[in-house]
């Protein structure tokens, strides 16, 4: 939730959320919440597309089938998103949420890249001739703690308006067992979702 204020987020507006993971999912979820009048989730992985589709987003692109600027293009009639949420971290996601934005829109990066980005000239001068706005989001600025973002969080989850799907969730752990659940992440690929710990 912190990461769609990061990008001075307003009802109303259309929002893309590119990466539709744990993170995605839960971003277009809340952006659907505080008032977007649509949302597009764009990933490569149907069963992701799928799950998002489920949880609410208006429209789903599947990055691997490729003409991703021109299927925005149609859904926001060619003027771009108001509102752009790059959670994957990937170079060539991050890339993208440059060409979709409109004019003047918000570009907000949640996702954490393992690699270097680059960018050519002309990738940059889009950045300047669209005037949109580039951000970071990060998880430790709540506050007062908890601050209202956790708070608004688990008043949703009680209500049943923001949705945990099971598919989300790994192993779900007791706190007398938290050691078990960390071990897991020594073996890469091992941890296949979240883990959740449960009283």
């Amino acid at each position: 939730m912190h990461g769609l204020y990061c990008g001075g987020f307003e009802r109303g507006k259309n929002v893309a959320v590119i990466g539709a993971g744990t993170i995605g999912v839960f971003a277009a979820q809340w952006a659907k919440l505080l008032g977007a009048k649509s949302v597009t989730a764009f990933d490569m992985n149907a069963d992701r597309l799928a799950l998002a589709k489920s949880l609410g987003a208006d429209h789903v692109i599947d990055t691997a089938k490729g003409e991703v600027k021109d299927k925005a293009d149609e859904i926001t009639s060619g003027r771009g998103f108001d509102f752009v949420y790059e959670v994957s971290g990937a170079a060539e996601a991050v890339k993208s949420a440059f060409n979709i934005v409109g004019n003047r829109g918000s570009v907000c990066l949640i996702g954490t890249p393992t690699k270097d980005l680059t960018f050519t000239a002309r990738e940059f001068e889009t950045l300047n001739r669209k005037e949109f706005r580039l951000t970071g989001s990060w998880m430790s600025y709540s506050s007062p703690f908890p601050g209202k973002e956790w708070a608004m969080t688990a008043e949703y989850l009680s209500a049943g308006s923001l949705k945990i799907p099971d598919s989300l969730i790994f192993k779900r752990y007791g706190f007398k067992d938290a050691g078990k659940a960390f071990a897991l992440f020594k073996t890469p690929a091992a941890v296949k979702g979240k883990v959740l710990f449960v009283c």
